[in-house]
């Protein structure tokens, strides 16, 4: 095996690698990415390091080299998610980043020509159809999988890779945040207990057994499962974890005012600092019907005891969860600020049918808050 991972993919002077852990050269090159596109929000994450961590065993990081220089890397988790009950192999595209040189190169289309050859990007980028060559655990050679990632509507890069590798467009979701500037803890919420954790992950996967792409393999990351019950009865839950991000730039004249007026006032200044936005990443929620609003009590409850001021999930636009939530509960001034854009689920399937991949297609896609920490 090369120092640099184990080579998957050649392709003239392209060589594909995968390795299981990043070294520092992917790591530094993760660490300055920007994320977002010109004409919208682009901003940098800050605790790559950590969250490729909590990742584990499961994930590859699969990196282009041209004459044994990095050119770019991918990183997918592997993870087994439901849809309507069934187990799927799945792997989410975590990480996206390449270097400026080879940008253009991926921006470019193939001339018309050559679409009914092989392009190289489609030789280079085979791993998204050939899932086995990453090695991931439990899953073999000629199993059905899925490759999905999450895309912004402006990000015409990152849409315009995924499309020419094979991904197509099923689902769109949405960022909703909720903010307080002085949020309140209530007594009624308390930390899912360990010894409940197996009963709330069975009362999550029957409350998603309509979505695709349901996994609980963070919902209880860190003991940050927070729950309303009466009696023994768990009536509402959510998970919330700790996060932050540096915004680099935002468009416009809302933008401008973020960047620079919003964050000196006094109040707003608790909500939206450009250099640090601090907040709670929401996933896994759960409420009975008509219990949207202790919703709101747990997120305020989580924010008051972790010392934030704002916490921000993410939902399928059409799903009735969400709905629920829009119509319900009281978001907060940040929403009505932002007016968030819906963003794009892409997928890739490996080995289904196309009455299979319409599943997927027709039922509102489950987005884990940690996948976007």
């Amino acid at each position: 095996m090369h120092k640099k991972g184990k080579s998957i993919i050649r392709y003239r002077n392209l060589d594909v690698r995968v390795t299981e852990k990043p070294d520092s050269e992917i790591l530094n090159l993760l660490d300055n990415t920007v994320l977002g596109s010109a004409g919208g929000l682009r901003h940098q994450l800050t605790n790559t390091d950590k969250r490729i961590k909590a990742y584990g065993k499961n994930i590859r990081f699969v990196s282009l080299y041209i004459k044994d220089r990095l050119a770019g890397t991918v990183g997918l988790c592997y993870r087994t998610s439901l849809s309507a009950a069934k187990e799927h192999h799945s792997s989410y595209i975590r990480y996206l980043s390449f270097m400026p040189m080879f940008r253009t190169a991926l921006k470019r289309k193939e001339p018309a020509a050559k679409t009914s050859k092989q392009s190289w990007k489609q030789e280079v980028f085979a791993f998204f159809r050939k899932p086995h060559l990453l090695g991931f655990p439990g899953y073999k050679q000629g199993d059905k999988h899925i490759v999905y990632a999450y895309i912004e509507s402006h990000n015409e890069r990152s849409r315009n890779l995924i499309e020419q590798v094979g991904l197509e467009n099923i689902r769109s979701f949405i960022t909703v945040p909720f903010s307080r500037f002085y949020p309140r803890e209530s007594l009624r919420v308390s930390n899912l207990p360990v010894t409940d954790r197996d009963r709330m992950k069975n009362i999550l996967e029957g409350f998603y057994a309509s979505h695709s792409f349901f996994t609980s393999e963070f919902s209880f990351y860190d003991d940050k499962y927070y729950i309303i019950k009466e009696g023994d009865n768990i009536i509402a839950g959510l998970a919330a974890f700790p996060n932050a991000f540096r915004i680099v730039d935002m468009p416009g004249l809302k933008g401008w005012l973020f960047m620079n007026v919003l964050h000196r006032l006094p109040f707003l200044g608790k909500l939206f600092n450009p250099r640090e936005v601090r907040f709670l990443a929401i996933e896994s929620i759960y409420c009975k019907e008509g219990r949207e609003k202790e919703l709101e009590e747990i997120i305020e409850t989580a924010c008051a005891r972790e010392g934030y001021n704002l916490a921000i999930t993410w939902l399928d636009d059409k799903s009735a969860l969400y709905h629920r939530i829009k119509e319900k509960t009281s978001s907060g001034i940040v929403e009505k600020m932002l007016d968030p854009t819906p963003a794009q689920v892409y997928a890739g399937f490996v080995n289904y049918t196309d009455e299979e991949k319409k599943e997927f297609r027709n039922r509102p896609a489950f987005i884990p808050g940690f996948d976007f920490t």
